[in-house]
């Protein structure tokens, strides 16, 4: 039996109704109807319109205030509040930290008492010995990288594709992983090897779920799409290799024109972007496992981690040419718990400046029209050097109440159909305003 957090309401009008969850997702609390959980009506001012948050990765949850009037409390501990003579809107300045939930804690908002219950999943369905969260800056991912190397030489089935390759350089490096370029012995084809490590002694579950979904993410092949060659979990390890762009990716492409792109150049990856988007929302997959357990077909994947940081740059006959990278990866490894961490941790999945509300409010919930705001708010960047809305304290509160900032009060020289269309593209209430990837291309088209 999976790991799973129970919310039990023991006090209040709606005592007794219980929520659960048995995989990564978010909760925002409050009384406004966009609430994950609506506790309390419009009219009953005990409860903030975003009151907390609960962030969940079973058997892991955190809770955190926004800044709410009357408080959370846990254990009958006040975690955070703003002043009596603060409004709501300058709560978006304050961050309150986050604490972690044990079974049996309680937490009070208002006159409604939650109740928190925890299951672990039995330690025999666990992969033992994966290095822990604490462990994680000592580990030496070259060491790892270099060790499944001479696995792959001494013939080990899983490591084939990275046989016969020497590492050459460092392409960058996170909490729980690292890129590399390595170059092939004999062909001196060059590909990017990605190492990533859980952090947790985690559920076997979850590497079966995001080695399935991998698996559809591999499928995924289009010129503006960087090709997953492939992939494996190898001595604890997940190891990808992929296509090589020695261009960079465009945030190095703005750091080294000053933060602003020229608007040909914006525009341009930016359509290339929406091409991948338009292919893979709408590609065919066939390896989505449903809750019985049954394999199914299914369409689309998205990416809900996009940023400039993961947008590459390749030249193919003095043509600047976009790949997409990451597609899905970050997410996967995230949803299946593999990260150890939860969303609202130091390191956390996706970025608030490329997040739309809905993707806060709907964390599950694999929207392509969250791609399509995510897509803009790059465009928005690159034009501006700023992100399309301010953050000035909590980042998850600053994306459900501060609305993008028109992009003309950013930059006077954006031509105003295109200024037009960039603000309609970050429309986000009462949905977002652009809903295909194909609409918001047409637009920019007619604009340019």
């Amino acid at each position: 039996m999976p790991s799973k957090i129970t919310l039990t309401i023991t006090q209040g009008k709606l005592s007794r109704q219980q929520y659960v969850f048995e995989s990564r997702s978010t909760c925002i609390v409050g009384r406004n109807d966009d609430c994950n959980l609506q506790i309390a009506d419009k009219v009953d001012m005990t409860i903030s319109r975003y009151h907390c948050l609960l962030d969940i990765n079973p058997p892991d949850i955190r809770v955190r205030d926004l800044g709410s009037l009357n408080g959370t409390f846990v254990n009958g501990k006040n975690i955070g509040q703003r002043q009596k003579q603060q409004l709501a809107k300058e709560a978006i300045k304050l961050n309150f930290p986050e604490y972690n939930l044990q079974d049996g804690d309680e937490i009070k908002l208002g006159d409604i008492l939650f109740k928190i219950g925890v299951q672990v999943e039995e330690q025999l369905n666990k992969i033992p010995d994966l290095p822990v969260q604490e462990e994680n800056a000592k580990i030496k991912f070259l060491t790892i990288t270099k060790k499944l190397l001479n696995l792959a030489q001494d013939g080990n089935v899983s490591l084939q594709s990275i046989s016969g390759y020497n590492l050459i350089k460092s392409l960058g490096k996170g909490d729980f992983g690292e890129v590399f370029l390595a170059k092939h012995i004999q062909t001196k084809r060059s590909i990017a090897i990605k190492i990533m490590l859980p952090a947790v002694a985690t559920q076997k579950q979850g590497i079966e779920m995001f080695l399935r979904e991998t698996e559809n993410i591999k499928i995924l092949q289009h010129p503006h799409i960087v090709q997953l060659l492939d992939y494996g979990f190898v001595e604890n390890t997940f190891f990808f290799t992929m296509e090589y762009f020695s261009g960079g990716n465009v945030w190095d492409l703005m750091q080294r024109s000053g933060w602003r792109l020229p608007i040909d150049i914006a525009v341009d990856v930016t359509l290339q972007v929406l091409d991948g988007l338009i292919y893979a929302h709408e590609v065919e997959i066939s390896n989505i496992k449903s809750v019985n357990g049954i394999i199914t077909k299914g369409k689309g994947l998205v990416h809900q981690d996009l940023k400039p940081n993961n947008i590459f740059i390749s030249k193919i006959n003095d043509k600047l040419v976009i790949k997409i990278g990451d597609y899905g990866l970050s997410k996967a490894f995230d949803l299946a718990g593999l990260s150890g961490q939860t969303l609202t941790g130091t390191k956390m999945m996706g970025t608030p400046a490329f997040m739309p509300r809905q993707q806060v409010l709907n964390f599950k919930d694999e929207l392509p029209e969250i791609d399509v705001w995510a897509t803009a708010a790059c465009l928005y960047n690159m034009l501006t050097g700023y992100f399309p809305r301010d953050f000035t304290g909590d980042p998850w509160l600053s994306v459900l109440q501060n609305n993008p900032v028109p992009i003309l009060q950013r930059h006077h020289g954006i031509p105003q159909k295109l200024a037009k269309v960039i603000d309609l593209a970050l429309q986000e209430k009462p949905q977002i305003y652009f809903q295909t990837a194909a609409e918001f291309k047409q637009a920019l088209l007619d604009c340019m």
